[in-house]
């Protein structure tokens, strides 16, 4: 099982690079079978690249990172 503690802990990291281009990322829910729901905030909500940060940047780092993610999808698609 995933702590949504250790995932906050990670987006952590990855919030200072989405907060330069005036965006962030929110935590909405961590599954049982390693989906991470999250938030695009700011700039990055309704960004045409939002989906490319989401793959190559958020879910890339949080697999590195947590193994045990599978997947990191939009909460409005969760």
């Amino acid at each position: 099982m995933i702590e949504k503690s250790d995932v906050e802990a990670v987006l952590d990291l990855i919030r200072p690079s989405l907060q330069a281009d005036g965006g962030d990322v929110k935590l909405v829910d961590v599954s049982d079978d390693g989906v991470v729901s999250v938030e695009l905030q700011g700039a990055c909500k309704g960004c045409p690249m939002s989906q490319i940060t989401l793959a190559n940047g958020v879910e890339r780092i949080l697999k590195e990172r947590i193994p045990a993610v599978k997947s990191v999808v939009p909460a409005d698609l969760a």
